[in-house]
Formats: structure tokens, C-alpha cells, sequence
């Protein structure tokens, strides 16, 4: 048995905000933030919420695989930024397409979280319990950043990629017969490093009871972006190796490292450990942002949409950021 990616689909907010908005708004600069991070513009919420980025890519995702809501066994949102506390988003969504069959369930692993939720997804499906998920990662980050902050909220943008993936046979053959799938998953790797967590956080609501009072104040996203900088420079190349010498596939056999999309120097970093190709990189940060739990999904249904992948390519998938979290896969398309 193999899992394989049959669809993909994104969506982004209407809004685009660029840097040379935010530096009308704030002490900054488009030179500034672009320079140091690779980030020129970013899409932000005003309408649109968590749920309908997801219920709208996920929509795509399901057209582009050809198959139907109610054919869904299994629906994962990996967001951690819920519009409600309950229902959960993935509930949200399984109302907003009709996936009347589908188990839904949210996962909270911040910019990883769309790799451990396809890692899940993928869990299930060996296991012969479900034969096809629908695999979401989406975000409002917008909504937890402090806007006088311009250190932190320069940083990310709002949007949902999602991906349909099935189970196949070893002869590449799902149930019934068809051959529709592609996207073999190879090898996988996650990891969590909680010692450190608090580097990258932001605090939900404290206890306020009879026994305690505390003020219910807004909180938001906090950062220290060296910190950050310098796990993910180590963590994500460890973690490359690691899962393709489990996949026994060579570093130059890989066409496409599609990697969370934080910051260009960390991709440039990571890219020079690995001695591969900076070319093999592709970028969405420049006009998405951090997407955190969205962005390898956008990353890869951009790729798609463009005609970018071809059956047999060996794609190396990588996700990193709050938890700290870490989850690496190696496909072949």
C-alpha cells in the first residue's frame, strides 16, 4: 500500500497588503522587510475567515482530484487559528462542502502542521480504516499579530492549501481499478522539540473563574526570530537527510524541495547544507508570506496549477516552525 496525492487546490484573500503599504502604516520599508526576509506582499483577511479559505481550496482540490465531498472518508484542518474554539475548523468545513461521510478533526502543530496532518492522514490509510482523506492546512494569522509590532507582523499573511490524498495498492492500482493517483509517499519524519517552544508562541486564554481573576486581553503571536532562525537551519537539513536516506533516494535525484515558506535566507541556508541547487527551491513566500500551517500546501498547488510536476518527479516536503515542530516527507509525483 502507498498514499498518493490525487489533488491539490489553494486559497488566498482578496486583499493584497505590500510592503510599501505597511511601511505607510508603520516604522518601516519595502527594502527593509524584502532584503531580509523575500517578502513583498502578503494576503490578509477582511471577509474571509479560516473556514471559508478551507471549505474554498479544499473545494478546488476535490475538483482537481475529480472526486467527490461525499466520498471523503477522513477530513484534517491543521490550523491554529480557529474561528471558533468548537466546532472545530475541520467540522466547519465538512459542513461548508457537504462531506456528509467524513471524519473531521483539527491539528495544532503551528508551520508543521499540514505535514503532520498529511502524515496522519497517511497513518489511517495504511491501515486500510479510510481509502481517502482530504488534507487541509490554513491560517488568518492576521488576526494574532500585534500590528504595532513590525518585527513580527511584517512576517506572515493569511490563506488554505489542501490536498486529496488515497490509498493504492503496490501495483499502483486503487480499489476498483483506476489509476488516477500520483504522488507515491516514499519515506516520512516528524519530530518535537517542547524544551524550546516558547521561542515561537502565543498564550490563549488564562484561567478566570470564581477562584481567579484574570482580565480576558487579547494575545499575540511572539517571537525570537534568532532563535527560530537557528533551529530551522539545523533541524530542516537533519531531517531532509534523514528521511531520504529512508527513502534511498539521493539528494540529486530530488526535482523540488518544497519547503514552509519563513524566510528566504533560511531556505538559501538550508539549500547550502544540502549542496543542492537554490533553483530546486521554489518560493511563494514573495507575494504570500508565512502562511505557517498553509504554506506547503499553496506552495504546492501553485507548483501544480503551473505545470511544474510531472509523474515520477521525487519532491522533498518540509515543514518547520512553533512547537518547535518538524516534519519532512519524500514523494515521488
Amino acid at each position: 500500500m502507498t498514499t498518493r496525492i490525487i489533488g491539490t487546490g489553494s486559497s488566498l484573500p482578496r486583499q493584497t497588503v505590500t510592503n510599501e503599504d505597511l511601511s505607510k502604516i508603520m516604522d518601516t520599508s519595502d527594502e527593509w522587510i524584502s532584503s531580509r526576509t523575500g517578502i513583498r506582499e502578503r494576503h490578509l483577511a477582511k471577509e474571509e475567515t479560516t473556514a471559508s479559505l478551507s471549505v474554498e481550496a479544499a473545494g478546488k482540490a476535490l475538483q482537481n482530484a475529480g472526486v467527490l465531498a461525499e466520498e471523503v472518508d477522513l477530513l484534517i484542518v491543521a490550523t491554529i487559528t480557529g474561528d471558533y474554539v468548537t466546532p472545530s475548523t475541520a467540522c466547519e468545513v465538512q459542513a461548508g462542502l457537504g462531506a456528509s461521510r467524513a471524519v473531521a478533526f483539527d491539528i495544532n502543530a503551528a508551520c508543521s502542521g499540514f505535514m503532520f496532518a498529511l502524515h496522519t492522514a497517511h497513518a489511517y490509510l495504511q491501515t486500510g480504516i479510510y481509502r481517502t482523506a482530504l488534507v487541509v492546512g490554513a491560517e488568518t494569522l492576521s488576526k494574532i499579530m500585534d500590528w504595532n509590532d513590525r518585527s513580527t507582523c511584517v512576517l506572515f499573511g493569511d490563506g488554505a492549501g489542501a490536498a486529496v490524498v488515497r490509498a493504492f495498492g503496490e501495483d499502483g492500482m486503487e480499489k476498483g481499478g483506476s489509476e488516477n493517483g500520483f504522488g507515491g509517499l516514499l519515506a516520512f519524519e516528524q519530530g518535537s522539540d517542547g524544551l524550546r517552544g516558547k521561542v515561537l508562541a502565543c498564550e490563549g486564554r488564562r484561567n478566570n473563574n470564581p477562584l481567579v481573576q484574570n482580565p480576558l486581553v487579547p494575545s499575540y503571536v511572539g517571537m525570537d526570530g534568532q532563535e527560530v532562525y537557528k533551529f530551522a537551519v539545523s533541524t530542516v537539513p537533519a531531517s531532509i537527510l534523514r528521511v531520504l536516506d529512508r527513502a534511498g533516494v539521493d539528494a540529486g535525484e530530488v526535482k523540488y524541495f518544497v519547503l514552509h515558506q519563513a524566510n528566504i535566507r533560511i531556505i538559501q541556508s538550508v539549500a547550502k547544507r544540502l549542496r543542492a541547487d537554490v533553483g530546486k527551491f521554489p518560493l511563494s513566500l514573495d507575494h504570500c508570506g508565512n502562511v505557517s500551517a498553509a504554506s506547503v500546501p499553496i506552495l504546492l498547488d501553485e507548483m501544480n496549477q503551473k505545470g511544474m510536476l510531472e509523474k515520477g518527479d521525487k519532491i522533498v516536503m518540509s515543514g518547520f516552525g512553533g512547537g518547535l515542530t518538524w516534519a519532512s516527507a519524500v514523494i515521488e509525483w
